[in-house]
C-alpha cells in the first residue's frame, strides 16, 4: 500500500479509536484508579515523545545540542521558571552549543 493509503488508515483508525471513547460508560471515567491511570499514562507518553525526540537521530542514538536544551529546560522547570522562560532557555542553550559546534 502507498503511503497516503497508510496515512489515510492511520487516520480513520484514530478517528474511530476516538469515537469509541464516546461509548466508554462515565462510571467508568469517574473511577479514581482509572483518572489515576490516565494522568499517569499522559505523563509517560510525553516524557517518552521528549526523550525519542531528544536522544534519536534515524536508528543510532544522538547526543548533541538538544540534550543541552533539555537539560537547560529542566534546570529552569526546577528552579520554576515560568514556561515561556523554560522554553527560551533551552532554545537559547541549543543554539549556543550549535554555534559552537555541537550538534
Amino acid at each position: 500500500m502507498a503511503l497516503w493509503g497508510w496515512l489515510l488508515l492511520a487516520s480513520a483508525a484514530a478517528y474511530a479509536i476516538k469515537l469509541a471513547g464516546y461509548l466508554v460508560p462515565a462510571r467508568w471515567l469517574e473511577n479514581e484508579h482509572m483518572s489515576r491511570v490516565a494522568g499517569t499514562l499522559t505523563i509517560g507518553l510525553l516524557a517518552s515523545l521528549t526523550a525519542m525526540n531528544t536522544f534519536s537521530a534515524g536508528p543510532v542514538l544522538a547526543f548533541d545540542a538538544r540534550l543541552g536544551a533539555l537539560l537547560a529546560a529542566a534546570a529552569a522547570l526546577w528552579l520554576r521558571a515560568p514556561f515561556l522562560l523554560v522554553v527560551v532557555a533551552g532554545a537559547l542553550v541549543a543554539a549556543l552549543l550549535r554555534l559552537a559546534g555541537i550538534g
